[in-house]
């Protein structure tokens, strides 16, 4: 290895100001020189925007956290959808491909149908029912033909203390109404946003010191356990539990706030533009047992996002 490739990697984000992007930009900053480009630097449906920012940086890593996550929107928008969700995916590669840099890139639950019974695993056959979830796929396809070394992750129900997300809304929604309903026959694992980007930072800070110690390229230590993993936090709930134990933390740390009745129904019963997999689970077996990390239970994480909150 060269003394240039020893030093400082430099880590492109996408979607730095999203909640996984966020999270890592706060803890990747020590492991690396960020570039996280807002629009104006990196315009992920304009190919062009996408190699320029590629090669003027030059990455050593690439952390894809950027998508076109509004699911009922995208019903309506799917060209766009698929521009950030599938071909922007595509071109990173191919730049990556170029200049020699690792690719991370996030993925969904929402490939699935939901008609499994049992969590899924990473090969079991992929069938979206949505627009969302056919772009994320097809932006996973896109990596996989591109020769190269990758890890896409797929995670569910992300959620933190800052943007728009599930927790945030459940917690404002509790406080102004007196009764709310929410969804109970959707099964998945809310995992915070801060659990994948601790997760990434793990692998990063592995696979930089594995390729010192063996003076050989990154590229060559990631490519035997490139692919696809999964990586939720640990448990699984319902939307209507999610909102139900955040609500009882929020009660714990603020006994004095008021807070509305939850009412349990039925996907049925509460339709949306785009449809959800009732089951979300996933099996994360491959990621504790390749790249040995496990992500904690979705309810100590958000008793700690909680706390966050009400401080």
């Amino acid at each position: 290895m060269t003394a240039a490739e020893r030093s400082r990697p430099r880590i492109l984000i996408t979607g730095g100001s999203g909640q996984v992007g966020g999270a890592l930009r706060h803890t990747l900053a020590p492991l690396g020189d960020i570039f996280a480009p807002g629009r104006g630097e990196l315009d992920l449906t304009d190919p062009n925007s996408i190699r320029k920012a590629m090669r003027e940086f030059q990455p050593r890593w690439v952390m894809n956290a950027a998508a076109h996550t509004a699911v009922d929107k995208a019903e309506s928008e799917p060209e766009l959808a698929f521009a950030i969700n599938a071909v922007a995916p595509g071109i990173i590669a191919d730049e990556a491909k170029r200049i020699g840099a690792l690719l991370i890139h996030f993925s969904t639950d929402y490939v699935f149908d939901g008609a499994k019974k049992q969590p899924y695993v990473e090969s079991d056959p992929a069938n979206p029912l949505s627009v969302y979830g056919g772009s994320k796929l097809a932006g996973e396809l896109a990596l996989g033909l591109r020769g190269i070394p990758y890890f896409i992750f797929r995670t569910s129900w992300v959620y933190g203390a800052t943007g728009k997300n599930f927790l945030l809304s459940i917690l404002r929604l509790a406080r102004d109404r007196e009764h709310l309903k929410i969804v109970g026959d959707q099964h998945g694992a809310p995992t915070w946003s801060f659990d994948l980007a601790r997760m990434t930072a793990n692998i990063l800070t592995r696979f930089e010191n594995a390729a010192m110690q063996a003076n050989c390229s990154l590229l060559e230590i990631t490519l035997p356990v490139s692919g696809i993993y999964h990586a939720t936090s640990s448990g699984e709930t319902t939307w209507h539990g999610f909102a139900v134990q955040a609500m009882s933390e929020l009660q714990r740390l603020a006994p004095a706030t008021k807070l509305a009745v939850v009412e349990d129904i039925l996907t049925a019963d509460y339709p949306t533009a785009a449809m959800r997999p009732l089951n979300s689970l996933l099996d994360c077996s491959k990621l504790e047992q390749v790249l040995h990390w496990r992500l904690p239970d979705w309810r100590h994480s958000l008793s700690l996002v909680v706390s966050e909150l009400v401080r």
